[in-house]
This record gives structure tokens, C-alpha cells and sequence, in this order.
């Protein structure tokens, strides 16, 4: 028998039509329209119910389309594609809406003046002021934090990999977890409980302290993930040279995953930066420009916007300076990111052709 005869006598269900490219975008716009209509129908006013109906009708759509067309397991992968496309937009929408209500807010006051200047003797109900001291307080309380957890964190890491075995790593490990999900006001707290006993007034180094204490944690994750990633052949050729263990990790171990050590501090970095709770208890802020963490209260960008927003009680001048300094702290953070992936790629194994 030819092969002719017996590919013509394949089911149908293996035999049917395929739906062209644009049919997806077809169908997503018909959902579109029917959600609309739906929606005026039905006296919603939310636009959020609207993009539901849609997403619940394009997946509907899709499926029936499908079915009809090219039979009911194409239908299925369609479905599921359909399904990770609205997963995707539901998570991006809210995204995007931020960022831009951010920007059209906060570029009202955002200019040199502004990023240059403290509030001083301005009061919040008043045009004016800027957020230099919020800055320069932010910076140093994130950089002491940073010279503080990302040692520890690495390093924690390392003896987790390289060494960590028995008793004491299963401890290690077990503590590194519960610290992961600490919320920022018990870090806060517990520094705060230091201070009292210590008497001590408020100022940035304990904030720093809170911060770090977060830090750690997500440092010590992502780094040791990245050792796990070395081959074991790089470290056995070592050690087989007779070079030590520690100048292994130090001169192959260390090198090789560099990378994205970097990327994992740099994304922690970013991740305590717009912490509020443990400032708002142990720096307090200030008005005034203060650039000497060990002494004096402080003041920092997330604890800058609450105030202002807190403190607005109808003021647009506070409002809109709330929403600039999110703009900061926003562009701030997505400059870390964007240097934690320069790095990434910088230092990513080279393979050769």
C-alpha cells in the first residue's frame, strides 16, 4: 500500500483546517466589542469588568473558533496560549497604568530646582522646596546597608555551598528562610529595641541597620544559587593543580559567577531602597539637609513621599511633590535594574563558535 493511500485514510480530526496568523488579534478585538457592548448593556462603569468580559470571551471565542476550524486539540494549545496572553496582560496593565500615572503626575515639579534644593523652611502646605536632603539621606542609608548585608550575604553563601554540611548549615539555612519573609517593621523594631536600650536618638546608621538586616537574606538566596551553577569540574581542576579550596572559590568559583552575584546585590539594593517602616521609626526624617548618618535624624525618599502625601490635607503643591519624588525614587530603582543586566551580560560566560 502506497503512502498516499494510507495518509488519505488519516481521521479527519488529524486532516483539519488551521486558523490564519491574524486570528488571534481577530478574535481579541470581536471580544473587545462585545465586551463593550455587554458592558454598556449592563450599566458597568468600571473598565476593569469590561477587560474581564473581554478576557473571559476571548478565551471562549478562541476555543469554539478553534474547535470548529482545526478540531479539539489545537483547540486545547490555543486555549492555553490564550490563557498565558491574559495572565500576561492582567499582570502588565496595572504595570504600565503605574508607571504612567506616575509620570504625568510627577513631572508637574520635577526639575533641577527641585532635585536640588531641601524643603528647609518650607512647610508642606506651601509651593517650593525639593527632595535633596530625601535624596542624599537615601543614598547613604542604602549604601551603608549595602557595605554591610552584601559581604555578610555572600559570604554566608559561600560557606552554604562550599563548606556548609551538618547541624550548623541546616540552621543557617533555616534562619536565612524565616528572615526572607520578616516584614520591614519587625527589622525595624528590633533595631528600634537596641536604641531604646542604649539610648540613643534617632539617626540614618540605624535605619541602615533595618535595611541591611533585609538585605541579607535575599543576597545570600540569589548568590548561592548562582555557586550552584558553577561546574564541579572547575573546582576539581583546581583543587587537582593542588591550589587550596579557598583560593579556588576566590580565583575560579568567585570569577565565574560574578555576574550574577551582581545582579542578585543590585536587585536587593533595589528592594530595600523603597522600604518606609523602619525609616519612619528609627530616622524620623528632616527637613534640613543632614549628611552625616551617624549623627541626627535623616530624611529618605519613601518616607519623603509619605509625609508629603500625609501631610497634603488638601495642598496640591504636597501632592504634587509626593508624586515627583515617586518619579525619583521609580527612575532610581529602574537604574539599578538596568545596571544589574548591563553587568549580567557584561560578565556572562563567554562560549566559544
Amino acid at each position: 500500500m502506497s503512502t498516499a493511500a494510507v495518509t488519505d485514510k488519516r481521521p479527519n480530526s488529524l486532516r483539519s483546517g488551521h486558523l490564519p496568523k491574524w486570528s488571534p488579534w481577530a478574535i481579541a478585538g470581536g471580544s473587545v466589542v462585545v465586551a463593550a457592548g455587554i458592558g454598556l448593556g449592563a450599566g458597568l462603569s468600571s473598565k476593569v469588568e469590561w477587560g474581564l468580559i473581554a478576557a473571559i470571551l476571548y478565551v471562549l471565542g478562541t476555543f469554539v473558533i478553534a474547535t470548529m476550524v482545526e478540531g479539539k486539540r489545537q483547540a486545547k494549545d490555543r486555549v492555553a496560549t490564550s490563557l498565558v496572553w491574559v495572565a500576561f496582560l492582567i499582570a502588565v496593565i496595572p504595570l504600565v497604568s503605574l508607571i504612567w500615572t506616575t509620570v504625568k503626575r510627577g513631572v508637574k515639579v520635577l526639575d533641577p530646582y527641585f532635585l536640588t534644593h531641601s524643603m528647609g523652611i518650607v512647610a508642606d502646605s506651601e509651593p517650593g522646596g525639593g527632595i535633596y536632603h530625601a535624596i542624599i539621606g537615601s543614598l547613604e542609608q542604602v549604601g551603608l546597608a549595602t557595605l554591610i548585608g552584601a559581604p555578610i550575604g555572600v559570604l554566608t553563601a559561600v560557606y552554604l555551598v562550599e563548606y556548609g554540611r551538618g547541624k550548623l548549615a541546616r540552621a543557617v539555612t533555616f534562619f536565612v528562610d524565616v528572615m526572607t519573609g520578616v516584614p520591614s517593621i519587625v527589622a525595624g523594631l528590633f533595631i528600634l529595641s537596641l536604641m531604646l536600650m542604649l539610648d540613643m536618638q534617632p539617626f540614618g546608621f540605624a535605619g541602615s541597620l533595618a535595611l541591611a538586616i533585609l538585605m541579607m537574606p535575599v543576597v545570600v538566596r540569589s548568590t548561592e544559587e548562582m555557586l550552584k551553577l558553577v561546574p564541579n569540574e572547575l573546582r576539581e581542576a583546581s583543587l587537582a593543580l593542588g591550589v587550596p579550596k579557598w583560593r579556588t572559590i576566590l580565583k575560579v568559583v568567585l570569577p565565574t559567577s560574578i555576574g550574577g552575584i551582581t545582579t542578585g546585590i543590585m536587585l536587593a539594593i533595589a528592594r530595600i531602597a523603597g522600604e518606609t517602616a523602619p525609616i519612619l521609626l528609627l530616622v524620623w526624617g528632616n527637613s534640613f539637609i543632614n549628611n552625616n548618618p551617624f549623627s541626627g535624624a535623616q530624611q529618605a525618599l519613601p518616607l519623603y513621599i509619605y509625609q508629603q502625601y500625609a501631610n497634603s490635607s488638601g495642598s496640591t503643591a504636597a501632592y504634587d511633590r509626593a508624586w515627583a519624588a515617586s518619579l525619583t525614587l521609580i527612575a532610581f530603582v529602574m537604574i539599578l535594574n538596568l545596571v544589574a543586566r548591563g553587568i549580567a551580560r557584561w560578565k556572562a560566560p563567554k562560549t566559544g563558535r
